[in-house]
């Protein structure tokens, strides 16, 4: 398929191998088994594929996907034997994704036409929401770009004094106001500042509760709405922070998401920690929303461009 011919980096590749090693390990402990003294692809290790497939987080809309394509590969071939099935997998999902998620990102950049680009970050509390903020404002400087951050989530003093600790950490602009304040006055002083300040980029970061969908949708078409009376067209991106290791929690948690707001790319986060890694191929499938970012550590270089290639590369590895 010529899909896996590029050259990757070698020391991003690296890290994103590392990673993504628990669930590696995870998925070919399941899936050694299954094809333990069986010499060709039958109804039988199909069967068990799909099976190892659901239960690593791949999901079942996305699963029945793989197994189709491969049962179509193997009434074509007309035999398979077992010890092709890692290679059959490599590229059938890498098929399967590179007809969505379309117009990925090859590095930490912005358009070019959009100054100052504004960022605005949504997600539930503990999913990596602030932790990603920061190690992309980083990202970003050391592209060169000035970032300023808005800390619009004024519900919990801990989320704005998180962002304090990362906007000293990367020493960039910060814009907040006390605890219990109007997220949407934060996001007004936020895109006011960084219009002063002839920022590239904004990035705010919103309240991270979704107790009532209802609400949710009217805080942030709220923000929103205000950061139009600063740049007419803000935000140019809606960010939706997943957190990985949750695995089905974090397609739920898209729904919501989705349903409330129009997001526009995906970061999904935690990946080193957890054997949940399929979810992203899955929430690749499912969601006609490009992931732009992955957390594969938690160093501050470890927030990656999220390239489906790499990935499945390293899970497949």
């Amino acid at each position: 398929m010529g899909l896996f011919k590029k050259i990757f980096s070698s020391e991003k590749k690296e890290t994103l191998d590392k990673g993504l090693e628990k669930s590696k390990t995870n998925f070919f402990s399941k899936l050694s088994k299954a094809v333990a003294g069986k010499s060709k692809v039958d109804d039988d290790v199909l069967d068990d594929l799909e099976e190892i497939l659901v239960t690593s987080d791949v999901g079942v809309k996305t699963t029945i996907k793989i197994i189709e394509r491969i049962e179509n590969r193997v009434a074509r071939d007309k035999y398979l034997g077992t010890d092709e099935l890692n290679q059959i997998l490599r590229e059938e999902i890498a098929g399967l994704l590179s007809e969505t998620n379309v117009g990925e990102a090859t590095d930490f950049e912005i358009p070019k036409n959009r100054k100052p680009y504004v960022v605005m970050v949504v997600g539930v509390n503990g999913v990596g929401k602030t932790t990603t903020i920061g190690k992309l404002a980083y990202q970003l400087k050391k592209k060169g770009l000035k970032v300023v951050l808005g800390a619009a989530d004024t519900f919990r003093a801990a989320a704005i004094d998180q962002l304090q600790v990362w906007a000293d950490r990367v020493d960039i602009p910060i814009i907040k106001q006390d605890m219990g304040s109007d997220p949407a006055s934060v996001a007004f002083d936020t895109l006011q500042s960084g219009v002063n300040q002839d920022a590239d980029v904004i990035i705010i970061d919103t309240a991270g509760r979704l107790h009532n969908k209802v609400n949710l949708m009217n805080e942030l078409t709220k923000v929103k709405r205000v950061m139009q009376k600063v740049i007419d067209d803000a935000p140019h991106d809606v960010l939706l922070v997943l957190d990985g290791s949750t695995g089905q929690n974090a397609f739920e948690q898209a729904k919501q998401f989705t349903a409330a707001t129009e997001v526009t790319s995906l970061a999904v986060t935690k990946l080193d920690g957890t054997a949940k890694g399929g979810v992203v191929i899955g929430i690749s499938d499912q969601f006609k929303i490009p992931v732009k970012y992955i957390g594969v550590g938690e160093g501050i270089e470890d927030l990656q461009v999220f390239n489906k290639y790499e990935f499945v590369d390293s899970f497949f590895k």
